[in-house]
């Protein structure tokens, strides 16, 4: 019955770090990563403990358990000691023998949680039935989270989200992703977990595990998952003003029964408690007010937090602030010393239970308090047997869950986990005849988390329960659980037999989660094994003709194939165009199909998937000219020369020209590279006719070189590098001086040299006399003078923005934003200065895998330099650093071989000034999209 407070007086400022940057949401750079407590700068957060030691309603103990915190969030008891946030870490606080003090100091468990915005960092963290602590991750922060001190891939995350921890595995991971600013984590006496919303007409957000919802995708990044096709909105509710951000669902009996079951969430913009109604809305929830419970006219009063205690009043922080904007907080307005907390109790009632020292008890009366009217008293007592894994509990346990429905069996289902005891028979047999719902849906859970994981555990038996009950399950929300589930489960073929039972019903075909998380569940396997996916799942003509899959799956697996554009997907499609069973669901793909392809090049068609759209009926006038039909090539020479074409669409016939070697369009295409005004128009030209042996387009395009923007400049030198006729036509061109010399780039010289030809080795020795980079000690100088520059002042994200669309933008990706060239740079270590400067001024340093430079040296004369975009056993898809792609058929490969040297070109920063490589880096290291 103690009351345990953490209290926030660091708030919003860290002790001893510096902000570098910051943009107009208040998102900070610092300018290092502080200490774990106790080491580094000291901070003012502590946690306090305060009790009421004589009965009298009036806490008159006090003491502190751990100060010295900077910027902690929340804690939670178990496992021997106190669970702490501390962004960026995660610590553990022995207190073996129940002193109130810690043992030592804390163990540090995790690592990478974000520090940009002090109002969003890692919160609320608690343990859920299952044993993981869970907590949340606002919207204006990143996470990159693993083991303390160790050498793991980190877990990347933009933004909101629920992630959860589980102690005995140390282990980490992402629960769900989206929401509001999540600041706040319900769990309700059926497992499930919800958070607030810091916007208006809503409530919140329902979490269920692997869930998408949705985000300021502006302001805080996209979906991890960039083929999720879908999210979850936020709970439905009438028009409300912004925003309960955290709330508890009240299912204590303390307060009378017209309050059971409602959510009571904190207003602080407004100043009140609200109290609503919670109802189901298919498989999730919606949600109506029914008043303010609390309400006040002290203007200063601000919930920011809200409780249930153990004797089933509701507590209610109050952070008592004259303003509760973060922007008046950065500037000082920061009340410490007032903060409260209320409690709502009964009116003249107030509930009267006894302590219990859990702790202390035996194992058995644990048992009896996981059947507690209290939520508090049964979480509690279920901490304290996965504090004690007393296996003695186990066959009493097993009884309980088999015997009983409710809460009660739930969390009896819950304390045999905790105790050791769900075995894969006991899940099994709960499977196969449990009458209560969520008994069944926590056994999937539990079963896919703690039994498919077991390397020991024979999978079979237990795949085989899954697919039973996803054909014959009449609740929504075990099926739910089994698409969550089915995306855990670790091949795709056993994976794909429980969502074909769950196609098959077709009620959830308007249900507000289920559809989607079908559709995720086969997006997890996609990647890797989409052959299997589509042959299991489609196996049987009658799956094609149902419901969910005609209005949910169709369109979405064949978008997720082409989208790819990886030659096994392209040659999934075409099985899905094989195998569809009528010409209305061929129509479906074929839309889904060239939907997909707005904005994609047509490399690479692979001949399955070529016969297989003849078949369907052909499609669009591109698909008709890659299928070799006359109408078509002479409609398609015809519109690429006409200016009042559509760009895009003579964009799409040049490529698929130039891809069939269509020497029709040969005329055609070499008119467009001499006259052609459109700048986008003109490059894709560049591309197309780099296949056609033709000494003219040297000429050419030697000639159109001085009147072109630069990205066209570089293209055109990177067609002339590709055949050593062409070469010696620019070669020529700047030893004749009709080109200036440092107008080429040494890259493009070097990969001149690779056609090996003597003659133009002559001219270019003639011309550059060394093509070699800075040597080892100037780039080591070059690292050292910028590093000086950016500690002499901070920068301007906004400016750099600017700046790296035009210096990197055009080969690099930040927050989804820029070209596809070179690694997307949204999850590099952005935040260490040194690597990155040694990278921008050493490229070749550090080639990240899949980036490596390799020359294609075809039979026909070209030599092509770039990444292997994608290959297979047919052709490789060659991507240079134009960006332009490049599908070369094996037959023609003469030799395919590595080069050391990066494609990024050096000497970037020497041509911005000071204050713009500081603004240039600002953005660099700035954690989510700037507004």
């Amino acid at each position: 019955g103690r009351l345990w407070v953490m209290e926030y007086r660091q708030y919003p400022d860290i002790e001893g770090l510096k902000m570098v940057s910051r943009d107009i949401y208040l998102r900070s750079v610092y300018d290092k990563i502080p200490l774990p407590p106790p080491h580094g700068e000291k901070g003012r957060d502590r946690i306090s403990i305060h009790e009421d030691t004589n009965g009298d309603g009036t806490f008159d103990s006090h003491k502190i358990f751990v100060d010295g915190l900077n910027l902690a969030t929340s804690f939670e008891f178990g496992r021997g000691g106190v669970f702490v946030t501390n962004p960026p870490y995660l610590l553990f606080y022995a207190d073996t023998n129940g002193d109130d003090l810690p043992d030592n100091e804390p163990t540090v468990l995790l690592e990478g949680f974000g520090l940009e915005d002090s109002h969003s960092v890692a919160n609320s963290m608690r343990f859920g039935p299952d044993g993981w602590l869970y907590g949340a991750q606002g919207s204006t922060v990143s996470g990159k989270v693993r083991r303390y001190g160790s050498a793991d891939e980190p877990v990347v995350s933009m933004g909101q989200l629920i992630w959860r921890y589980h102690p005995e595995r140390n282990k980490y991971e992402i629960f769900a992703e989206g929401g509001g600013n999540t600041f706040g984590v319900e769990i309700d006496q059926f497992g499930r977990v919800f958070s607030g919303h810091n916007g208006g007409n809503t409530r919140g957000f329902h979490y269920v595990q692997g869930g998408y919802s949705q985000k300021g995708f502006g302001k805080h990044g996209q979906l991890s998952n960039p083929y999720t096709f879908g999210y979850f909105p936020y709970m439905k509710h009438h028009d409300v003003v912004r925003f309960t951000h955290t709330y508890v669902i009240y299912q204590d009996s303390a307060l009378p029964e017209q309050y059971h079951g409602n959510l009571f969430g904190v207003e602080p913009l407004q100043g009140r408690v609200v109290r609503s109604e919670v109802s189901a809305d298919g498989s999730t929830f919606a949600t109506k007010d029914l008043g303010h419970p609390l309400t006040t006219t002290d203007t200063w009063f601000r919930p920011v937090d809200i409780k249930v205690g153990p004797d089933g009043a509701i507590y209610v922080a109050d952070m008592y602030e004259q303003r509760i904007d973060h922007a008046s907080h950065y500037q000082g307005r920061i009340d410490r010393k007032r903060g409260r907390v209320y409690r709502i109790a009964a009116k003249d009632q107030p509930e009267q239970r006894n302590a219990v020292d859990y702790g202390a008890i035996p194992t058995s009366d644990l048992i009896a308090s996981v059947a507690h009217e209290s939520p508090w008293h049964r979480s509690t007592a279920l901490r304290v047997l996965a504090d004690r894994r007393d296996r003695s509990a186990i066959t009493r346990l097993t009884g309980i869950v088999g015997q009983a429905e409710g809460t009660v069996a739930l969390n009896a289902l819950w304390a045999l986990n905790a105790s050791g005891g769900f075995t894969p028979q006991f899940a099994e047999k709960i499977l196969r005849n449990h009458p209560d719902s969520h008994v069944v849906s926590w056994t999937i859970r539990l079963a896919t988390d703690e039994l498919l994981t077991n390397p020991n555990v024979d999978p079979k038996p237990l795949l085989t329960a899954f697919v039973n009950l996803a054909q014959t399950t009449q609740s929504v929300h075990v099926r739910s659980q089994l698409a969550c589930s089915a995306r855990r489960i670790s091949d795709a073929s056993s994976a794909m037999l429980v969502i074909k039972e769950l196609v098959t019903h077709g009620e959830d075909t308007n249900d507000p989660h289920v559809p989607l998380l079908i559709w995720w569940a086969i997006e997890s396997f996609m990647e890797d094994d989409s052959e299997t996916v589509v042959s299991t799942l489609l196996a049987d003509e009658s799956t094609w003709y149902l419901e969910l899959v005609q209005t949910h799956l169709v369109d979405r697996m064949m978008k997720r194939l082409i989208l790819s554009g990886k030659q096994k997907h392209l040659n999934t499609a075409a099985a899905m165009f094989d195998g569809a069973p009528d010409k209305s669901t061929s129509g479906k793909l074929m839309t889904a199909f060239e939907a997909s392809l707005q904005g994609q090049s047509l490399a690479g068609l692979p001949e399955q998937l070529v016969a297989a759209l003849k078949k369907a009926g052909g499609g669009s006038i591109k698909l008709q000219v890659r299928q070799g039909i006359a109408e078509a090539i002479e409609s398609a020479i015809k519109q690429i020369a006409d200016a009042n074409v559509d760009a895009k669409l003579r964009i799409d016939l040049i490529t698929v020209l130039g891809e069939v070697k269509s020497e029709q369009a040969l005329p055609a295409l070499k008119g467009l590279l001499a006259n052609e005004p459109d700048n986008t128009v003109l490059q894709n030209t560049i591309g197309a006719i780099q296949s056609f042996e033709d000494s003219e387009i040297g000429t050419i395009a030697v000639q159109r070189l001085s009147a072109v923007s630069e990205d066209t400049r570089h293209s055109l030198q990177s067609l002339l590098a590709s055949r050593p006729q062409w070469s010696i036509a620019l070669a020529a061109a700047v030893k004749d001086e009709r080109l200036a010399k440092d107008s080429v780039r040494l890259s493009t010289v070097r990969r001149m040299l690779l056609h090996d030809d003597a003659d133009l080795t002559a001219v270019i020795d003639e011309v550059w006399k060394s093509v070699d980079g800075a040597s080892t000690e100037e780039m080591r100088e070059l690292t050292q003078k910028y590093t000086q520059i950016l500690s002499e002042n901070t920068g301007n994200p906004y400016d750099g923005r600017t700046l790296f669309a035009k210096h990197c933008g055009k080969c690099h990706q930040l927050f989804n934003t820029g070209g596809n060239v070179g690694p997307n740079l949204t999850a590099f270590k952005r935040d260490d200065i040194q690597r990155m400067l040694e990278n921008i001024v050493n490229p070749s340093l550090e080639i990240r895998e899949g980036y490596e430079n390799f020359a294609v040296f075809t039979s026909d004369g070209r030599t092509l330099t770039g990444f292997i975009d994608d290959q297979d056993n047919r052709v490789v898809v060659m991507r240079g650093v134009d960006g332009q792609r490049t599908v070369v058929n094996r037959d023609d490969i003469e030799e395919l071989a590595g080069i050391s040297r990066s494609v990024m070109p050096e000497g970037i920063l020497k041509t911005l000034n000071n204050d713009e490589i500081r603004n240039l880096f600002a953005y660099l290291r700035a954690s989510q999209p700037l507004p």
